[in-house]
């Protein structure tokens, strides 16, 4: 099916959802070979004003921010040879808890990190501890943690990020972070996030996440960008433009049944729906965004979504709506 009636199948939901004030508004993008195709609705903000959304909206991509800038920073870290990815994550983090020669968390590696297999747990307030972003990575790197099973963890990310600060020598929102991406966004051209609570405003254009805010950058999220952009660089995964084969190979290698190195991998009940082939790599966002990968078909779809606006305390349905258009663009066909 060519990719405009494909796309506004797979709209249809979002349209639905949009009418039945689930989610403000939404921009779902498609590219299928040498073929794109755009539609947005709904509403970029609805408090304390109203905007519209449009294709060249700009959005908070939260968690995208692991796979989009600091999956692809710490794999190429390894490949130059920098970095043991099997590796303990002192090799550039040599004072994590220092204090504590025989620490669990000194023995941590980056590929564990990366396919978050480590002990971590999911997330903690840091941004309630203070707003001095480096008291709070020192509290970070010296934190007892307690140790879980294994979860998707911020904290893997927050750490795999000051590791890169580390390396660099300057802070994450000081490093480049690639063509048609910032680290903020004008606000009258973004998708607007939440009514913050402890920050007493509506946020547009500045990082919803709160630990991101208060460390003033992390490896966990803080990306701004518009579709195409998204578009853009799933185009440059799908051809080999945008990283090295090394690099594409490692983010679609399975570490385990869910995760690759950063992404996770098509299996039952995930975001990309349950007829997404195998090959198909993604991941999602708090703030309502998603990217999703097909290797197999040359095919890639970007759900961009203001879901928490003006509220996250709101049922948005957006892990059926994610599942939904991806059934509906892989069965498209």
């Amino acid at each position: 099916m060519p990719p405009l009636p494909l796309i506004e199948r797979a709209f249809a939901p979002v349209r639905a959802a949009i009418a039945a004030n689930r989610i403000p508004g939404a921009v779902l993008g498609l590219i299928d070979g040498a073929d794109r195709a755009v539609l947005a609705a709904g509403s970029a903000q609805t408090v304390p004003l109203k905007r519209a959304m449009t294709r060249e909206t700009w959005f908070d991509l939260a968690s995208l921010t692991k796979v989009l800038f600091t999956t692809p920073h710490i794999l190429a870290l390894a490949e130059a040879g920098h970095i043991d990815l099997d590796g303990p994550l002192t090799q550039l983090l040599p004072d994590l808890r220092q204090y504590d020669s025989e620490a669990w968390e000194r023995r941590v590696t980056f590929r564990q990190c990366l396919g978050h297999l480590t002990p971590f747990p999911a997330v903690v307030p840091i941004y309630t501890l203070g707003r001095d972003p480096d008291l709070l990575r020192a509290w970070v790197l010296q934190n007892e943690w307690r140790a879980c099973p294994s979860v998707y963890s911020d904290i893997n990310f927050i750490l795999l990020g000051i590791a890169l600060e580390r390396f660099y020598g300057k802070s994450i929102r000081a490093m480049d972070p690639g063509a048609g991406f910032a680290w903020s966004a004008a606000p009258e051209l973004s998708a607007a996030t939440e009514d913050c609570t402890w920050r007493g405003r509506v946020l547009s254009g500045e990082v919803h996440d709160d630990n991101t805010s208060a460390l003033q950058g992390a490896g966990h999220a803080g990306l701004f960008a518009a579709a195409d952009t998204l578009l853009d660089r799933a185009q440059g995964l799908l051809d080999g433009t945008a990283a090295s084969a090394g690099v594409i190979a490692a983010m679609r290698a399975p570490l385990s049944d869910t995760r690759t190195h950063g992404w996770q991998r098509a299996h039952k009940g995930w975001s990309g729906g349950d007829a997404a082939p195998g090959a198909t790599i993604g991941h999602t966002g708090f703030t309502g965004t998603g990217l999703w990968i097909d290797f197999a078909s040359g095919r890639a779809w970007v759900l961009l979504t203001n879901r928490i606006h003006p509220t996250r305390h709101f049922d948005s349905g957006i892990i059926a709506l994610r599942r939904a258009v991806g059934d509906a663009i892989c069965e498209g066909d």
